[in-house]
């Protein structure tokens, strides 16, 4: 009993695993549209060995055939529509095979802190990396993440999140991930954030921070040197929008309540203890 169980088990798990890849391949085929360069292979003669861009009208030129349409088609749909039309027309038998070399219906898009931002007209199957290297690379000021948004032909739409450190300075294969037509990447800008420690801290006044950093009280007040030995624990917080909060210092260190999150022109106001 426990082995068909376990075999049951292991069966709903395949069958769990094939949904999952099924689903990812629904999310990454491509169809083919104007200016897309194709290359169309055709096994029993070679004459129809050609390499062809899809016209506005979405169709093709094959020699001694004419033009075939294949916008809005798959690879394997193209393929088949252009192996009935020459067995139709011309061959008894035709094993077709059809490739696209080049996407320019549906290009990629770098943007953000990237050195030449905007549309990529590219050929083959790009990585990540040969994209962000295509957009002129990233530039300085750029942030920890960078993100591809990719959208399904039913609408739907996934954000894949991207280390890269991970990726660019650690060189991590599993993260150069294989982009897609119409893939949007982003590569988010950091910019500098200044708030303010003033009080019993070892070094006051303005501190800078990345706006990718997570700036809270307990990075301003490290960043600051430390409490000095007459600070109090009681912490008074001036948001650049006019409001204040208090906090406690050591409840926060203590892990009791949670560590404040810090935005650009606060004044973080360590006062004196008289205890």
């Amino acid at each position: 009993m426990k082995q068909i169980a376990f075999s049951f088990t292991f069966l709903l798990l395949l069958v769990s695993l094939a949904g999952s890849l099924s689903a990812q391949g629904r999310s990454t085929v491509y169809r083919l549209g104007p200016r897309d360069l194709i290359e169309v292979r055709v096994f029993e003669d070679d004459k129809f060995n050609v390499e062809r861009r899809v016209s506005e009208a979405g169709t093709i030129s094959i020699p001694l055939v004419g033009e075939v349409g294949v916008g809005g088609m798959t690879e394997q749909e193209a393929a088949q529509a252009i192996k009935e039309t020459l067995e139709v027309r011309l061959l008894q038998r035709a094993s077709v095979t059809l490739q696209v070399k080049e996407f320019r219906a549906r290009p990629i898009s770098v943007i953000g802190a990237v050195r030449q931002p905007g549309p990529l007209e590219f050929s083959g199957r790009w990585t990540l990396l040969e994209a962000i290297t295509a957009a002129g690379g990233v530039s300085e000021n750029h942030g920890k993440v960078a993100y591809v948004l990719r959208t399904a032909d039913n609408g739907l739409a996934d954000q894949i999140a991207i280390d890269l450190d991970e990726l660019l300075v650690r060189a991590n294969p599993k993260l150069n991930i294989p982009i897609y037509a119409n893939d949007l990447i982003t590569v988010p800008v950091s910019v500098p954030v200044t708030l303010y420690c003033l009080g019993e801290v070892a070094r006051p006044g303005a501190l800078s921070f990345k706006s990718t950093d997570r700036v809270t009280l307990l990075a301003a007040i490290a960043q600051a040197g430390g409490l000095t030995d007459r600070a109090s624990s009681k912490i008074l917080i001036k948001r650049a929008a006019g409001a204040e909060l208090k906090v406690d210092y050591k409840r926060i260190l203590a892990g009791k309540d949670p560590d404040v999150e810090l935005r650009e022109g606060d004044v973080v106001v360590v006062k004196e203890s008289f205890f």
